[in-house]
Parts: structure tokens; C-alpha cells; sequence
């Protein structure tokens, strides 16, 4: 394949292991072991994935993936032995594509990496345009009013499938379908933490296409479909 991964992990023991499986996949692997050294390396290196733990010293995990977050679209798979829901909704807030807790299998982590990169580079590539709201898909790239927003991955993914089911009303499950197909291992709740900061990101003046149907989903509401 031929991918750059960066594990940033502070358990040498299982970035070591991490590496070794990355490897034997045919990606090549570039392993550091604190926030402050993984953020130097990440802007250095411009890798293809991230591996992140979200507990490492001088930097934590959820403030590194925002600083990464505004710099880059790179998918940012995290990786935690914090299992409670909070955790897992802080982690996919700060912008990650992906969640895994450990223990967990290396050959998983593998697989759940190949997915996120298909994601990435599996995109349509063409421009859709609502009202104020413009999506790139080719460069990823966002503006509203002209003025372009930082959006993760999975950000990306949840506004072009909004935009491309206007005023359709769409529960979570379908959301869950329509943007992650069977790739998204997070319960159905997560995708809530999602729209919640599209919602902030695109936000302007007061103007919110997506709107609660409470009781049935979302839905992102236009006037020029």
C-alpha cells in the first residue's frame, strides 16, 4: 500500500507491536511516544493516518487531535483503554475518525485503518453547493459565506451526505448508512457529538440548516433544492 502511519503512543510495548502488524500490511510506520514529539513529527511528516493514544505525556491525546484537527484533514483513529461513553464522544468531538479501546486486536486496527483511508480517497469527487454552504469534495475544503472551515474527516463525510438529501428527514441510523456504511463501530448516540459540532463549525449569523426532528432525526434544510 505504501501509506505513512504515525503512532503516537506511550506504551512502547504496544506501539512497537502496532508498527510491526502496520508493517507486515505494507504501510510504513513512523512511532513516537509523547504529544509534544507527535505533533512535531505529524507537521514534519504529513503522514497518510494517525494512530493516536489519547492519554500521553507533555501533550494529551484530545488537544493534540485538535491541534492536528485545524492544521489537516488527516484521519485520526485514536486509540484508549477508556471505555465509558464520555470518553469515547470527548475523543470523536476533538475531531477523530475513529475510536478503538484497548485491548484490542492489531489486525483490527489494521483493518479499521484500511477502511478510514477507502473513505478518504473513495470520496465523489465534485462540488456541492446549498444556499450559503460550498463542499469540495476533491480538496475537502469548506466554505461558508465564502470564508473556509476546518472539518475532520468524518465531519466531511456527515455535511456531504446532508447536502445531498435536502430537506429529507434522516434518522440516525440512516445517517449512519449513508455516511460510514459498515464502517462506523460507534454506537448510534455518537453520531449526535457529530452533528453537534458540524452544527457549531457551519453555523453563521444565526443561520443552521440542520435542524432536530425530534422524535425522528435530522434534517438539513434549504430553500433552493
Amino acid at each position: 500500500m505504501g501509506d505513512t502511519v504515525l503512532i503516537i503512543e506511550d506504551d512502547r510495548r504496544i506501539a512497537s507491536w502496532v508498527s510491526v502488524y502496520f508493517e507486515r500490511a505494507g504501510f510504513s510506520t513512523e512511532v513516537v511516544h509523547d504529544g509534544q514529539a507527535g505533533l512535531a513529527t505529524a507537521r514534519e511528516l504529513a503522514p497518510d493516518l494517525i494512530i493516536l493514544d489519547l492519554t500521553l505525556p507533555r501533550l494529551d491525546g484530545v488537544e493534540l487531535c485538535r491541534i492536528l484537527r485545524q492544521e489537516s484533514d488527516v484521519p485520526i483513529i485514536m486509540l484508549t483503554a477508556r471505555e465509558a461513553p464520555p470518553e469515547r464522544i470527548t475523543g470523536l468531538e476533538s475531531g477523530a475518525d475513529d475510536y478503538i479501546v484497548k485491548p484490542f486486536d492489531p489486525d483490527e486496527v489494521v483493518a479499521r485503518a484500511e477502511a478510514v483511508l477507502r473513505r478518504a480517497s473513495g470520496r465523489v469527487q465534485q462540488v456541492l453547493t446549498r444556499e450559503h454552504i460550498t463542499l469540495n469534495e476533491t480538496t475537502g475544503v469548506v466554505t461558508v459565506d465564502g470564508e473556509p472551515i476546518p472539518l475532520s474527516r468524518a465531519q466531511l463525510a456527515l455535511l456531504a451526505t446532508f447536502m445531498r438529501h435536502p430537506n429529507q428527514v434522516l434518522t440516525r441510523d440512516q445517517l449512519i448508512s449513508l455516511t460510514f456504511s459498515d464502517d462506523f463501530e460507534g454506537f448510534d448516540r455518537a453520531i449526535d457529538s457529530h452533528v453537534a459540532r458540524l452544527r457549531k463549525q457551519i453555523n453563521r449569523d444565526g443561520r443552521q440548516p440542520i435542524q432536530t426532528v425530534y422524535g425522528a432525526g435530522y434534517r438539513f434544510a434549504v430553500e433552493d433544492d
